[in-house]
C-alpha cells in the first residue's frame, strides 16, 4: 500500500482538482462553460507537458496535432453517417482516428525535426502548422478551405437529443477524462525508464548519448504520445462540442502559444504544473475580459511576465522546494 501511495500519490491532488472543477461547474449556476474552458486548458497543458516538460524541446507546430485530431472525428461522423451507420460506435471510431491521424503526422515530423536541437527544432516546427493548413486548403483535402459542417450528420448518428447532450455536456466530461489520462501517462513516464532517459537528455543531451541512451528514440516516444493526446483534445473539444471544422480556426497558432504559457506558468516537467498553469491562465483571461474589456491583453501580458520572472521554474517548482523533506512531498511531483 505504501509503495502504491509513493508511486501514485502525486496523482491524487491532480485528480482532486479536476473533481473540484467539475463540481463547481455542475453546482454553481452559470459556471459550467467557465469550468469547461479551464478543463480544455488543463487537458491542453497536460498533453503538451509530456513533450515540452520532459524533453525541454518547444514545438511551435503543436496545434497541427489538435487540428488533425479534429478532422479525424469529423471524418468519422460525416463518412459513416453517409454510409447509414449510427450509434456510439461512430464516436468510438472517431476517437481512434483522432489518435491515428496525429500519430502518423508526428511520426513524419519527428523523423526529421527531432534530429535537430533547441532553436533549430523550434524553427523547423513553426512551418509544420501553417504548411499543413495550406496543404489542406490548396489541395482541397477534406473540403479544403470550405471546411466541414456536420451538425446534421451528428444528429443523424446519435439522435438530436443525444447529440445536443454530447455537445453541451458530455464532450466536456470526456475532456476531464483525457486530462486525467494524460496526467497518469505523465506520471508513468516519470516513474519509468522512459522518464529517466528523458530527464537525462533534458539536462544534458550529449552526456545522455555518451551514457548509451538512445535519445532520438525517447524523444519520438514523448513526441508521439503528446501528439496523440492533442488529437483527442481536438477531436473532443472542437469536433464534438462545435460540430464544424475550418482550417483557419483549428490550425490557429495561438493555441500553441497558450499551451507554452500554461506549462511554463505551472512548471514544466511537473505533474501538477499544467493544472495550476491552466487555472492561473484561464481564470485571469476570463475575469480580466469581464472587468477590463478591450484592455485584458494589455494587463494580462505584464502579469504573465511578472509570474514567470518571480517563478522561473513555475509555481510548482517553488512549491516542490518548500515542501521538500515534508510528509506532503510524496504528493507533489
Amino acid at each position: 500500500m505504501g509503495k502504491r501511495l509513493s508511486t501514485y500519490g502525486p496523482f491524487i491532488p491532480v485528480l482532486a482538482l479536476y473533481v473540484i472543477i467539475f463540481l463547481v461547474g455542475k453546482g454553481v449556476q452559470g459556471m459550467w462553460q467557465v469550468m469547461a474552458m479551464l478543463t480544455f486548458y488543463c487537458a491542453l497543458g497536460q498533453a503538451f507537458n509530456i513533450f515540452l516538460g520532459m524533453t525541454g524541446y518547444v514545438d511551435f507546430g503543436y496545434v497541427a496535432f489538435l487540428g488533425v485530431g479534429t478532422y479525424g472525428m469529423a471524418l468519422s461522423i460525416t463518412y459513416l453517417a453517409h454510409q447509414g451507420m449510427t450509434g456510439p460506435a461512430v464516436i468510438i471510431i472517431g476517437f481512434l482516428l483522432a489518435l491515428i491521424f496525429p500519430a502518423l503526422l508526428s511520426m513524419a515530423v519527428g523523423a526529421v525535426a527531432l534530429r535537430l536541437r533547441g532553436a533549430y527544432f523550434a524553427i523547423a516546427t513553426i512551418g509544420v502548422n501553417e504548411g499543413f493548413r495550406y496543404l489542406i486548403e490548396g489541395a482541397k483535402i477534406w473540403n479544403g478551405s470550405e471546411g466541414m459542417i456536420f451538425t446534421s450528420e451528428l444528429n443523424q448518428v446519435l439522435g438530436r437529443d443525444t447529440a445536443s447532450g454530447l455537445s453541451t455536456f458530455w464532450a466536456d466530461v470526456y475532456l476531464f477524462i483525457i486530462a486525467a489520462l494524460a496526467a497518469l501517462v505523465t506520471l508513468h513516464f516519470m516513474r519509468s525508464r522512459i522518464g529517466y532517459a528523458l530527464t537525462a537528455l533534458r539536462e544534458d543531451e550529449d552526456a545522455a548519448k555518451v551514457m548509451g541512451i538512445n535519445v532520438t528514440k525517447y524523444k519520438i516516444i514523448a513526441f508521439i504520445t503528446s501528439a496523440c493526446f492533442a488529437g483527442l483534445v481536438g477531436g473532443t473539444s472542437w469536433a464534438l462540442k462545435t460540430p464544424y471544422v475550418f482550417p483557419p480556426e483549428v490550425f490557429e497558432i495561438h493555441y500553441t502559444i497558450e499551451a507554452i504559457i500554461i506549462v511554463l506558468l505551472g512548471g514544466a516537467g511537473t505533474l501538477m504544473g499544467p493544472v495550476i498553469g491552466a487555472l492561473i491562465y484561464g481564470l485571469s483571461k476570463y475575469y480580466l475580459s469581464i472587468i477590463l474589456p478591450g484592455f485584458q491583453l494589455l494587463i494580462f501580458a505584464p502579469i504573465i511576465i511578472v509570474i514567470i520572472i518571480a517563478f522561473p521554474d513555475g509555481v510548482m517548482g517553488v512549491v516542490k522546494q518548500r515542501l521538500r523533506g515534508t510528509s506532503l512531498a510524496r504528493f507533489i511531483e
